[in-house]
């Protein structure tokens, strides 16, 4: 017998994350997959569909990856004729990365898996609302904490 009931599996928080996250992603993938992108492009073409138009460090900084992560990433979305990439004409250090045609037409397409998904989980609207909060708040504390 475990006398330290706080390192049981099932009273983990970092575990219900990681089985949720990997629930979750699991939902995720035969959608995103008939769209020819994964989950990780899903999350790259979200942030692009709201900010058109930014840099390759302002894609990272959102997503809370590092910019040498995002590059490969970002090389087989515009191979797929989702984005371009282009180099700032001020500061040609800066890659600024814009939709296609093609990049805006995915989001249909994307909208309607997120919605499955959504719909899978079996939380009414008020509980993933709450949910999202309560997750986002967990990563604010942590990211204040950690510094």
């Amino acid at each position: 017998m475990n006398q330290f009931e706080n390192l049981k599996l099932d009273h983990q928080l970092c575990f219900a994350l990681y089985a949720a996250t990997h629930a979750v992603t699991r939902a995720y993938r035969d959608g995103l997959n008939q769209a020819g992108i994964t989950y990780t492009q899903y999350l790259v073409m979200m942030v692009l569909w709201d900010s058109d138009g930014i840099s390759v460090g302002s894609i990272a900084q959102k997503l809370q990856l590092d910019s040498a992560t995002l590059t490969p990433m970002l090389k087989r979305l515009e191979s797929a004729g989702f984005i371009i990439r282009n180099r700032n004409k001020e500061d040609e250090r800066i890659v600024e990365i814009s939709l296609t045609q093609t990049g805006n037409d995915l989001q249909e397409q994307i909208a309607s898996v997120q919605h499955n998904v959504e719909c899978s989980t079996g939380l009414t609207n008020d509980n993933l609302i709450q949910l999202r909060n309560a997750l986002h708040k967990l990563t604010e504390e942590m990211s204040s904490s950690a510094k």
